[in-house]
């Protein structure tokens, strides 16, 4: 777990998806392809650059991006990895994807489908008659939970309870700590349904693609994250991406600060942790190249067929978004429809976003999450950060002359910056942001 309804798109859709989210500024109109590059290529690579800038300046302590337009790649990074050593972030540094795994699990499934091991509308509990039993299993299908449509109620309350008393203690309490994807699900199931399965607007669960873990292990007789590993992220040619089996990330990687909105002052340095807690619905390490090369094989048809592609880009609202299986949409003025997720987890926040057809793409990583203070009502207060954010996003995705995307009719569809300001950017990654900011009381704390 979320940027916009936001930009967007939610920069946090996970996992604790919520993430700083990139935000239309609340005054701009809908915005517009901004200038681009005198040397006749696309890409304004000083633009880029600048606006990268822009965001550690804003407050941002380390960001790392990846865009790619056709043939032109740029990377680029601004700011520090380590606030105490000043060490900066590098492009290629590996981060914690969170939601983002959703797709890759989502992928992993639609392969079983192709091969007639499973179908997207059985009953799950046809699969998981233990893990899911009686009318629960039997109402709520496998497309369900790749669409979050299943209503079941998120289990990150429950495995984190001192959130619901308006503390973070639990995340440092339970830093070292291995759960059971089994005793997640138990944890989603306890909580609250959100709605009847099925009911549209469906409601952003992690608990769903925890179930879709386990579900793939019951298919495959395999480990989850070992058959996730070979089949989708080796297929697709990725080679610093992976499920950690320790708290500890292999290779270069910046610290992850979480704020949590002023209640970790300063904020604290999360990028040791157990993820078992995430699972198969957050728990990936990547690069912001290797995400885009994910996305572009997975859009250009390499990993699933036509129809399986076709069934995953089916979208339904979801907490305000277009949500397929396990990726979303995103309509961005005079540009088009963009496709992808994005997550974040403790202290980091990753958003990927690819045209349809993979050539326009941005991949962007931030290592300081939930910056924002908040108001009397619990809300996030739009912060300078979101809107860098979404000015260097659009930059990214709109260079000059690029038009409008086919997929895309002029008008269609697209959000206004005042939906947008009070969209995804106002949800936490992977919860219902009303529910959880009722239980941590905001309006009775201090900042």
């Amino acid at each position: 777990m979320r940027i916009a309804r936001l930009l967007g798109t939610v920069l946090g859709t996970t996992l604790l998806t919520t993430t700083a989210v990139l935000t239309a500024p609340a005054h701009a109109g809908p915005a517009a392809p901004p200038p681009g590059p005198v040397d006749g290529t696309s890409l304004d690579t000083a633009a880029l650059r600048d606006s990268l800038d822009a965001i550690h300046e804003a407050g941002m302590y380390g960001v790392f991006s990846s865009v790619r337009d056709g043939g032109e790649r740029w990377t680029g990074a601004s700011g520090v990895a380590d606030v105490e050593s000043g060490r900066p972030v590098t492009p290629g540094m590996r981060h914690r994807v969170g939601s983002i795994s959703k797709t890759f699990t989502s992928v992993a499934l639609l392969q079983q489908v192709e091969r007639g091991r499973l179908r997207l509308d059985a009953p799950v509990g046809d699969y998981l008659p233990d893990l899911i039993p009686g009318e629960r299993g039997r109402q709520i299908t496998v497309r369900m939970l790749l669409n979050h449509t299943s209503h079941i109620g998120d289990y990150i309350v429950g495995a984190f309870p001192s959130l619901a008393k308006g503390s973070t203690a639990s995340l440092d309490e339970e830093r070292f700590r291995s759960i059971r994807p089994e005793e997640l699900v138990r944890l989603g199931l306890a909580a609250p349904a959100t709605g009847r399965p099925g009911e549209l607007p469906g409601s952003y669960s992690n608990t769903n693609y925890v179930i879709a873990g386990l579900l793939l292990e019951k298919i495959t007789g395999q480990d989850a994250e070992r058959h996730i590993t070979r089949n989708v992220i080796d297929r697709a040619g990725l080679r610093h991406t992976s499920f950690p089996r320790t708290p500890y990330i292999k290779g270069p990687h910046p610290r992850m600060y979480e704020s949590w909105y002023g209640l970790i002052d300063p904020p604290r340095d999360y990028s040791v942790y157990d993820m078992s807690w995430a699972y198969t619905a957050g728990a990936v390490v990547s690069t912001t190249d290797d995400l885009n090369r994910f996305y572009r094989a997975l859009l250009g048809g390499k990993l699933i067929g036509k129809a399986a592609l076709d069934e995953m880009t089916r979208t339904v609202p979801v907490s305000g978004i277009n949500y397929g299986l396990g990726i979303y949409s995103l309509e961005l003025p005079g540009c088009g429809r963009f496709w992808g997720h994005d997550g974040a987890v403790f202290g980091a926040g990753m958003t990927a976003l690819s045209s349809r057809d993979g050539k326009r793409q941005v991949a962007l990583a931030q290592n300081l999450m939930k910056y924002q203070s908040v108001d009397e009502n619990g809300r996030p207060k739009p912060h300078a950060i979101d809107n860098a954010l979404y000015t260097y996003v659009v930059r990214a995705l709109c260079p000059a002359g690029s038009g409008t995307a086919p997929e895309s009719a002029p008008g269609a569809g697209l959000v206004s910056p005042e939906d947008a300001h009070d969209g995804l950017s106002k949800r936490l990654p992977g919860i219902d942001h009303s529910q959880l900011t009722r239980s941590l009381k905001f309006g009775q704390l201090s900042h």
